[in-house]
């Protein structure tokens, strides 16, 4: 099989996008899995250039940071590149250190790998950055100067989200070959992973396609995106990280209509779903008692077209929602879980800006764009019009456009 031609940029309501040289084709999730299955021995065989070779194992250069868990402390910013230039069998990341109003980019940054990213997240205590790759999850150390160190402690499985519970003890991936929600348990020293029993995703009406992964605040629930598929819930115990069914799923009610994106308030009260497509916009959600959900009057809000990713500012006070289509950000103001439109909404952002998050300071908003022009832009927060983002600066993270799929922070 020649894979040079094409390789998954980005997993987007029941399609795997992928770019080729002679341009642009889509594959339907069955025969991406396919596809997929059929490079894991190609991916394997690059793993080892990629996260270390044989025993070997190079420990974080954590020295210059102090944030209580052995990272830095510092607000860095670290985007997948699903290409970089021609070759679309490969990726990069690239790192910035947040301040001041500026991205600065990290030594080594953009780092190339032998895979394309897609999907990220940054552990509690900012000691490593876990990358997951079409046939692997990639772990690397952040150093201190926000620099990557590759380990060896990946593990081969193919997901399409990740994230790790407020603890820090286990990582979470939505597999994308099988129906199932992966756990890994992760070594605090080395950041290894090791894997536990996955728990399948319970089928309802609708094709389950994994989109995102959530962590409640409290460690206490997992949440499940699967674009036309609906959502799922799992209560976890953070002791033994025992996953359950909570028998708690959200079912849609249209074949054009799917769950994307997840996001919770700080308390762990209200569930946000990015939701795209007939009766589209952001959904609301209390969540009670063993993850029960319950939609709030008026959900859901009106949004643009293609909601794909979601962020509350540091305060949550405020949300912001990446419309993917019209590469705008729309952005409301939070009253009791609902959401009223900030006057001057949307605003232009990338296009087909995909991934938002909060740097650590609650300073400022980043924004990533699967189509570039630009690939990230770093918004400050205004301080006469509340919840108002101006633009700050913005950057390209590699040969623009790069296909962000997604950017990570430090927390």
């Amino acid at each position: 099989m020649h894979l040079s031609a094409s390789m998954p940029a980005i997993i987007d309501e029941g399609i795997v996008e992928t770019a080729t040289m002679q341009g642009s084709k889509r594959l339907r999730t069955r025969e991406a899995k396919r596809w997929l299955q059929g490079t894991r021995i190609l991916i394997l065989s690059l793993m080892a250039t990629t996260v270390g070779c044989g025993n070997f194992f190079v420990p974080p250069d954590n020295s210059g940071g102090d944030d209580g868990g052995g990272g830095t402390s510092t607000s860095r910013v670290y985007v997948m590149n699903a290409t970089a230039g021609a070759n679309t069998t490969t990726g990069s990341i690239a790192g910035f250190t947040i301040a001041n109003g500026t991205l600065t980019p990290v030594p080594n940054s953009p780092m190339a790998v032998q895979f394309q990213p897609l999907a990220a997240i940054v552990s509690p205590n900012n000691a490593f950055l876990y990358v997951a790759g079409p046939s692997s999850i990639n772990v690397y150390a952040i150093n201190s100067d926000g620099s990557l160190t590759a380990l060896n402690n990946g593990v081969v499985i193919s997901v399409a989200s990740l994230d790790i519970s407020p603890d820090g003890q286990w990582l979470f991936g939505l597999d994308l070959q099988q129906s199932n929600l992966d756990e890994f348990q992760i070594d605090a020293s080395s950041g290894g992973l090791s894997a536990l029993t996955p728990q399948p995703l319970p089928a309802l009406t609708g094709t389950m396609v994994p989109q995102m992964v959530k962590v409640s605040p409290t460690g206490n629930l997992v949440f499940c995106a699967l674009g036309t598929g609906g959502d799922r819930v799992f209560t976890l115990n953070t002791t033994s990280g025992t996953l359950t069914y909570a028998n708690q799923a959200l079912q849609l009610n249209s074949a054009s209509t799917s769950d994307n994106a997840l996001a919770t308030d700080s308390t762990g009260t209200y569930l946000y779903i990015a939701r795209a497509g007939t009766n589209g916009g952001i959904a609301v959600y209390t969540i009670g008692g063993g993850g029960v959900l319950t939609a709030i009057a008026g959900s859901p809000f009106a949004a643009g077209n293609r909601p794909f990713s979601i962020a509350l500012d540091k305060t949550g006070k405020y949300l912001y929602a990446a419309n993917r289509t019209d590469g705008t950000i729309s952005g409301y103001t939070i009253g009791a879980g609902a959401l009223t439109a900030i006057s001057g909404f949307p605003i232009t952002s990338g296009l087909q800006v995909n991934s938002l998050g909060a740097d650590s300071s609650g300073t400022y908003l980043l924004a990533g764009a699967n189509g570039g022009n630009p690939d990230l832009s770093l918004y400050s927060f205004d301080a006469t019009t509340l919840g108002k983002l101006n633009l700050t600066t913005s950057t390209a993270t590699d040969t623009d456009p790069t296909n962000v799929t997604q950017i990570a922070l430090t927390h």
